[in-house]
């Protein structure tokens, strides 16, 4: 009866650190960015690449398959038969652990090659986000902050309300 239990709650805990992570779309800001200056460029992207950065590599998926795999390879056989059962469980389970996060992390990605006003030329790779949609030619700024680098689509500064108004 334990045995199930404990199965789907490492399964579950492996499911939720999966969903923790950060996101790397150039439309979301880390609460560290919040109230801080972020210095930002203005450009032309001249080309715009379909791309995908692969998942996360975290020990977390690797340990809760070997141990999913273990607990479940413990119930086969008695005695010897159930030690060997456990270790090669652990071991199937840690391969197919790393390998599920690592899927389960996988994001669509954006290779965004911008020709900045100045000549210089960079290239960004960031997450697609919900509200990207890049097209060589645009004007764009490239926003630097903390060491992090994105792309954003560029809106022409509104002009303030006169003191008048």
């Amino acid at each position: 009866m334990k045995k199930p239990f404990i199965l789907v709650t490492l399964l579950a805990a492996t499911l939720l650190s999966a969903g923790c992570a950060s996101s790397l779309s150039g439309d979301t800001y880390s609460r560290a960015e919040a109230q801080r200056p972020i210095s930002f460029r203005e450009g032309q992207l001249i080309q715009v690449r379909k791309v995908r950065l692969e998942g996360t590599k975290s020990n977390i998926g690797t340990g809760a398959g070997a141990v999913l795999g273990g607990v479940a390879g413990s119930g086969v056989g008695q005695g010897r038969g159930a030690i060997v059962g456990a270790v090669l469980g652990a071991v199937v389970g840690g391969v197919a652990g790393a390998a599920t996060e690592e899927g389960m992390t996988r994001e669509d990605a954006w290779e965004l090659t911008v020709r900045l006003n100045n000549g210089e030329s960079l290239v960004v790779v960031q997450e697609v986000g919900q509200y990207d949609r890049y097209v060589a030619g645009e004007r764009v700024r490239v926003l630097t902050s903390n060491g992090k680098t994105r792309v954003s689509p560029y809106a022409p500064t509104v002009p303030a309300p006169s003191a008048a108004q």
